[in-house]
């Protein structure tokens, strides 16, 4: 945009730039993939929410006269090795899996978070926290997990701990290395040259730079969560086999794979469609919330 400045020389024009709307999103539609992904995900949580009214019997109540019934208007996806109805055990399983999944998330951020902001902004502390996370890092999570489990009472909470602690190093060295980009930025030195609060320094100006990266962090852990607390199910050393798992259905439905495939199929094909659903989410979330991304598609 053009304008004529009144106290430049006849014939000068001063020239202003317009500015630029800034956009939290880019311009291009999510694709249909997306789209698929966060409808299933919807629909996954909304039958977790309301499986106590969806679900057409108790999950845990036996029938041995109507066990490893075929489907059929009584049992719609039928029944198990103990009479149990296996959709209304496929329901209540949901609710299990996205509470660890979403649990395990919230808790790694909310401890990975601030260990992070301290390791990158304060030198002294960087050694001795990295070298905790370090040490976490090298135990394989499911090992690790499993030992947890052993040591305490296998039950949700366990288990959501037991998942939740080989994730808070990946939190704590993503947001070190934000904070480490961050900290030589002109106006977090102009902040601490002001004599600004330290504490203010780390909440206004470094914290801010890590949300977009923790959104996508957060999405892997949750599916990553979930996954592994189906694991768990699976070798019986996750949550008791008194409350309906992804996991714990289909352990128990291995005896039986030849006889009735279903008992794994319809489980397993819902912990399929709920990982894969939040890794597309999560890369979508990537691919808008990164910078360098949004500039490459605007130069596209």
């Amino acid at each position: 945009m053009s304008l004529t400045s009144p106290h430049a020389s006849p014939g000068v024009t001063a020239t202003i730039p317009s500015r630029r709307r800034l956009r939290w999103w880019p311009r291009q539609r999510p694709g249909w993939a997306v789209i698929v992904a966060a409808v299933c995900l919807a629909l996954i949580v909304i039958v977790a929410i309301l499986a106590p009214w969806l679900a057409p019997h108790d999950p845990l109540e036996m029938s041995p006269a109507n066990r490893l019934k075929p489907p059929g208007e009584a049992y719609w996806l039928g029944s198990d090795a103990y009479g149990r109805d296996l959709l209304s055990r496929v329901l209540y399983g949901a609710r299990v899996s996205l509470i660890v999944g979403i649990g395990s998330a919230l808790i790694s951020v909310v401890i990975g978070l601030p260990l992070g902001i301290l390791a990158g902004f304060f030198r002294g502390l960087d050694t001795l926290i990295m070298r905790v996370m370090d040490g976490l890092m090298a135990i394989p999570s499911v090992l690790l997990a499993i030992a947890i489990v052993s040591l305490i009472s296998a039950n949700l909470w366990t288990v959501m701990a037991a998942i939740t602690i080989p994730e808070i190093p990946r939190v704590v060295r993503l947001v070190r290395s934000v904070v480490l980009s961050a900290r030589e930025e002109p106006y977090v030195e102009a902040a601490v040259s002001l004599g600004s609060n330290l504490f203010t320094v780390m909440w206004r100006h470094l914290m801010p730079n890590t949300l977009a990266p923790l959104i996508v962090m957060s999405t892997y852990i949750c599916a990553s969560a979930i996954l592994t607390e189906a694991i768990l199910s699976f070798l019986g050393a996750g949550i008791g086999t008194e409350t309906p798992t992804w996991g714990n259905i289909m352990a128990e439905g291995r005896t039986y794979f030849l006889i009735k495939p279903s008992l794994i199929f319809w489980p397993g094909i819902m912990l399929s469609i709920c990982i894969l659903s939040i890794n597309l989410l999560g890369d979508a979330a990537r691919d808008r919330l990164d910078p360098r991304l949004q500039k490459r598609g605007a130069t596209q």
